[in-house]
This record gives C-alpha cells, sequence and structure tokens, in this order.
C-alpha cells in the first residue's frame, strides 16, 4: 500500500469520525481509533503473508476508493427484482451502498421481541445491546479489512432474537451496490445474536447493478447462544469489476447449532473468510460452499474452525468449478485444542476444472492438540469423467450439453443443501445461468 492511499483512508477517517460523533455514536470512537491505527500499521496484506499467498490484492490499493453515498435514485422496480427471492414470505431490509434504505425494506412476520433493522439506527439508539458483542469476536489485529471495516462500520443488519424465541420466517438482508460514477468503497457490518435456545434463518446477498468498479468490505458477527440454532446463507454475485472482501465471524456457545451455505459467481476478484469458534460443549458446525469463476475471476475462500470444548462436531465441505482463466483458493483449517477431547471433525473440497487455463489452489489443514479426536481431510481437483460424458452422448446428448449437464449435477449438491426452498429454486437457476447450453440442461434434468 503506496502512503498516498493510505492517506486517503485516514483523511476519510478523519471526516467520517466526525460525522458519526454527531449522530450519537461517540461511544464508539475509542473502537474506531484503535481499527484505524491498526489498520495503518498493518497496511494491506501482500502475497508474502501466508494466508494471502494466492491472491494479490495489489488491484485494491492502487485505486482510491471513496465513501460511497446513500442512495436509491436509478433503482428501477426491475433492478430490485434482481436480488428478491421468488415467492419470499418473510423480513427483507434493503441497503444501498451499505445504507439501510426504510421504503425498500419490508419487515413482516417476526415475533414480538426480535429486532431487525439498522445497525446505524442501533448505534445511535441502543448502545447497551450492542457494546457487550460488537466488534467482540471479528478480530482486527491482524487482518486489515476487519480492521478497516471496524473503522468505517456505520450501517448494516442488527439482529436480535431473545431468549426461547423460534423466527419462523427468514429474514433476508440484501445489498446493492449502485453505480456513482467514480470508484466507491462501502463498508456493510452486521451482527447477529441468537440468545438462549432461539431459531433463525439469516440470508446474505451481495449484487451489483452496472459495470463500475468498486469494493465491498463486509463484516458479519454472528452469536449463538446455549441450544440455539441458526442457517446462514450467503449469496455473492457482484458486477464483473468489482471487488469483494468478507469476514464471516461465528461464536458458539454450548449445544448451539449453526449451518452455512456460501455461494459466490460475480466480482473480478472475491476474498471470503469463515471463522468459527465452538466455545462450549456440544457444539455442531457445518459449513456447505460453492464457488464458480470464469474469464479472469479470482474467488478466494479461507474458513478456519476452532474446536476449543469437548464433545463437538464440525463438518465442511466446499467446491469449486473453474472455466476460462478463473482462478480458485480454498484454504480450510480446523484447529483441535488440547481441551476439546473427543471432537469430530471432517473436511472435504473438491474442484471441478473445466479449461486448461483454469487453476485451484487447495490447501486442506488440521492442527490438532487432544489425541482423543476423529479428524479428516481431504481435497481432490478433476475434469468431466470420460465415461460419464460416454454415456451421456449414448443417450443422444450433443458434447456441450452433457458437459453442462454434469457440471450442474456437480455444483446442486451444494445448492440442494439449503433447506428454503424458494432460494434453491432462485440459485438452482442461478447456476443454470452461467452454464452454456443451460436450456438444454433444464430440459434433460
Amino acid at each position: 500500500m503506496t502512503e498516498a492511499t493510505k492517506d486517503i483512508y485516514l483523511t476519510n477517517f478523519a471526516q467520517f469520525e466526525r460525522g458519526v460523533a454527531q449522530n450519537g455514536q461517540v461511544w464508539t470512537q475509542p473502537l474506531r481509533k484503535a481499527a484505524i491505527s491498526r489498520f495503518a500499521e498493518l497496511g494491506f496484506p501482500t502475497t508474502r503473508h501466508e494466508e494471502w499467498k494466492y491472491t494479490n490484492v495489489a488491484p485494491i490499493t492502487r485505486i482510491p476508493f471513496q465513501p460511497a453515498q446513500r442512495t436509491a435514485h436509478g433503482l428501477a422496480a426491475e433492478a430490485l427484482a434482481i436480488a428478491t427471492i421468488p415467492d419470499f414470505v418473510g423480513a427483507q431490509l434493503v441497503y444501498i451502498n451499505g445504507h439501510y434504505v426504510p421504503e425498500l425494506s419490508a419487515l413482516h412476520g417476526l415475533p414480538h421481541g426480535v429486532e431487525v433493522g439498522s445497525l446505524a439506527r442501533a448505534l445511535s439508539d441502543r448502545p447497551s445491546g450492542l457494546e457487550a458483542h460488537l466488534a467482540r469476536y471479528a478480530n482486527f489485529e491482524e487482518q486489515a479489512f476487519v480492521a478497516l471495516n471496524t473503522a468505517f462500520m456505520q450501517d448494516g443488519a442488527y439482529v436480535y432474537v431473545p431468549r426461547g424465541c423460534a423466527v419462523d420466517v427468514p429474514i433476508h438482508l440484501v445489498f446493492i451496490s449502485l453505480p456513482q460514477g467514480e470508484a466507491t468503497v462501502s463498508h456493510p457490518r452486521n451482527l447477529l445474536v441468537l440468545e438462549e435456545s432461539t431459531q433463525a434463518t439469516v440470508i446474505e446477498s451481495y449484487i451489483g447493478l452496472g459495470n463500475d468498479v468498486y469494493l465491498t468490505n463486509a463484516v458479519t458477527e454472528c452469536i449463538l447462544g446455549q441450544n440455539a440454532t441458526a442457517e446462514h446463507c450467503r449469496l455473492e454475485w457482484e458486477s464483473a469489476g468489482a471487488f469483494h472482501v468478507a469476514t464471516l465471524q461465528i461464536q458458539q456457545a454450548r449445544s448451539s447449532n449453526f449451518v452455512s451455505h456460501a455461494i459466490a459467481v460475480g466480482g473480478a476478484l472475491v476474498r471470503h473468510d469463515i471463522n468459527v469458534v465452538l466455545d462450549g460443549e456440544g457444539g455442531e458446525n457445518t459449513l456447505n460452499g460453492l464457488f464458480m469463476a470464469t474469464d479472469q475471476q479470482h474467488i478466494d475462500n479461507h474458513t478456519r474452525i476452532d474446536h476449543v470444548r469437548p464433545h463437538c462436531t464440525s463438518r465442511e465441505l466446499y467446491k469449486g468449478v473453474l472455466d476460462g482463466k478463473g482462478r480458485g483458493v480454498f484454504n480450510g483449517k480446523i484447529v483441535v485444542h488440547k481441551d476439546a477431547q473427543q471432537t469430530d471433525a471432517m473436511q472435504t473440497n473438491k474442484n471441478l476444472l473445466l479449461s486448461q487455463d483454469a487453476s485451484i489452489d487447495t490447501k486442506p489443514q488440521l492442527e490438532i492438540f487432544n489425541n482423543d479426536v476423529k479428524c479428516s481431510h481431504g481435497s481432490t481437483i478433476g475434469r468431466l469423467d470420460e465415461n460419464s460424458l460416454f454415456y451421456l452422448r449414448t443417450r443422444g446428448l450433443e458434447e456441450a450439453d452433457a458437459r453442462s449437464l454434469l457440471t450442474y449435477a456437480f455444483a446442486s449438491e451444494l445448492v440442494n443443501r439449503i433447506t428454503l426452498a424458494p432460494l434453491r429454486t432462485k440459485l438452482n437457476d442461478r447456476v443454470l445461468t452461467w452454464l452454456p447450453r443451460s436450456q438444454r440442461v433444464k430440459e434433460a434434468r
């Protein structure tokens, strides 16, 4: 990162800090100052950093991004329809360039006591409810993008589910980036708090309209109390020229259950970190992921699951589909701490290369500091099976149709793990749209 680039962020922060103080967020100033100071010390990561060895963020550091402005100007109903889920019944919160837009949002079907709304409003109106959790889990000491998000966090979603409450309808958080005529950056910050014995489904969608260059730098902290259950779906289909960096931090208490579905198909350069801490006995965690890259897209998935307490279970399956000159990265680490007896952990990464120029860097890892465990990990890289292709050709399919059908079958396994049927339908359609000869695949499946 050049000094000129650093100065832009520091100057923008000085202006931003004065504004949030006037909005009743004075209590966040020490946190923001600590975060921007740490960012100034760290700078953006380079390929010399082990965790960023295969992802070069130099294109991000060279662009003088300016803060994205809150506007819904020019957003037609048909554009918003791209983000919505057909036959969706539930609460939907819409954010334009990182800012909550209440007139486009609808909070339907939420039980009494559940709080769902703008983080900016919550920061001003009820700091006592946020201080215990906000920025307590997503650590910015070693993560430059998390530090930058913490310094500039202004808006996003705040979801609070009180003890013993089950939210029967899904909560959809829709983040839309609109063209603004210059390179802009937004820092959505989401805080999801599920108290003891609760249940909820949360969907995060990140979508770009237009072909402008922009950066989305998002952080979500999800805290599960004892016996809480959550299903979290994260959908990334940014614009072709966009940069997208995100962190999902999950903190689980005793006997809680968290299921994640992460789908990434858009953007020029994408990095997604998922960090899980199983900090209560008997916790369960499932990470499902699908990433699809073509042309010169670069999609990087980093996951880390920390088994801190005994008798916890984790399951992880990530699949990559790479075509054209697309490049994928998967780095999955499971850490079993010394007090985490009878841990049961399994990690799998499978990758499908559709062209000679596509590539994948995969690195599954286990760090075990306890002998009483059952752990496994593995990775595969391959092309479409020739015998399967031959079989489909003998059934009358052209070669291109057969290839698309087999690719769809490979990818749809992850999509079909999602519980919410309307979302499964939308994502299956999205996968089909990505494939050549999609109409023939629809007819053949």
